[in-house]
């Protein structure tokens, strides 16, 4: 993602810490806000945990990133917005991946009962043990 025109298309100032944490989110994958937080300041633009919550909270706000928060663990943020997909979340090791739908471009947005809302997202998690964490859990006996 080209952080500039990103967040112009949203009406945002531009700044460098947004602009970093968007560089940050658009290597790809999951990322806690610590963990964006050491990657920005490995790099030219020094910015506190609190601006990096600020600021992440702005860009969900206005769409350009995607909050996922799986039960148990720090929210992890993602650029990955305009597509829909689901998580897989590992157990052991908290490892989110992405897993695509399988029931097209908006599945589940047709409740039961909607119970008179417009339903517009879903969000779905798939919880298991990744390969790494399955084979740790076998050496231990099924324990881990």
């Amino acid at each position: 993602m080209d952080s500039v025109p990103a967040l112009r298309s949203r009406g945002l100032r531009i700044t460098r810490p947004r602009v970093a944490v968007l560089d940050v989110l658009g290597h790809g994958g999951h990322h806690d806000a610590d963990a964006v937080r050491r990657q920005v300041n490995d790099g030219d633009t020094e910015v506190s945990v609190q601006a990096v919550y600020d600021v992440l909270a702005v860009l969900v706000d206005h769409g350009l990133a995607r909050r996922v928060g799986p039960a148990g663990s720090p929210a992890q943020y993602e650029l990955r917005t305009a597509v829909n997909h689901h998580h897989l979340v590992c157990r052991g090791c908290r490892a989110v991946l992405d897993v695509g739908c399988d029931h097209g471009a908006a599945p589940c947005l047709d409740p039961h009962d909607a119970h008179g809302f417009t339903v517009d997202e879903t969000e779905i998690t798939y919880w298991g043990h990744c390969p790494d964490c399955q084979s740790a859990r076998a050496d231990l006996g099924g324990h881990a």
